[in-house]
């Protein structure tokens, strides 16, 4: 209970001073605001260290994609994945739920950066220029896209299926997808108390390359991460 205490004031805390120390910022080029990203994403994993005697393991460095354009596929337990890739990626541009957008201060960023939001599970004007608003970040730049093809944060012993949308993207944008599963929820969970001494995997997975039919994808890119976890586990 303490350590979960801590955890949550000294987090909390820092995300919130990094975000008032880059305010200036926001009138200024995106790779500022995008630093500061990294600097929440590196402040999680201390704080998971430091009060929660976390071991954090990055697997499989060998399979991150060095050349060409692609997007990341990550499985989504807590919200330790939203910041930590941000260190592992260069530059990622985040698809997330509108709701975001209007948090004081990090919704600016969100936008700032260039995060696509979208309406879960709603038809909307805004919802129908999402790809559109895709196919322009891919075609105009080399940053990443990241996207958690589950929807949502799920248990870790969730195996939902995963959003079609996410076969769409690959077979729309024709780029490798680089998957990824981490088991964040053993220690980070969408709901309860977090827990101690425990251990925390980003497990990067072999790159789907660009070619195969959507259907066919999905079924790959859902049977890897879902395997890989149940490894994990």
């Amino acid at each position: 209970m303490i350590r979960n205490f801590l955890f949550s004031i000294f987090f909390f805390f820092g995300i919130i001073l990094i975000s008032i120390v880059f305010i200036p910022a926001l009138l200024l080029p995106k790779k500022i605001v995008i630093l500061g990203g990294k600097i929440m994403g590196h402040w999680a994993s201390i704080c998971l260290q430091l009060f929660l005697s976390t071991n954090i393991v990055i697997k499989g460095k060998e399979n991150l994609v060095k050349e060409g354009k692609f997007f990341v596929a990550s499985s989504h337990q807590s919200m330790f994945e939203t910041f930590f890739l941000q260190t592992i990626f260069n530059s990622p541009v985040f698809i997330l739920k509108k709701e975001l957008l209007t948090i004081p201060i990090f919704g600016w960023y969100l936008r700032k950066i260039g995060s696509i939001s979208i309406k879960r599970d709603k038809i909307t004007k805004d919802n129908l220029g999402f790809f559109e608003d895709i196919f322009k970040i891919i075609k105009t730049s080399n940053r990443p896209l990241i996207i958690f093809p589950q929807g949502t944060r799920l248990a870790p012993s969730d195996r939902s299926p995963f959003k079609k949308g996410t076969a769409r993207i690959y077979d729309e944008l024709k780029i490798t997808c680089q998957p990824v599963a981490i088991n964040s929820g053993n220690t980070w969970p969408k709901k309860g108390s977090k827990k101690s001494n425990t251990n925390i995997t980003i497990s990067i997975l072999e790159p789907i390359k660009a070619g195969i039919d959507k259907e066919t994808f999905l079924k790959k890119l859902e049977n890897d991460i879902y395997s890989e976890l149940d490894n994990l586990n």
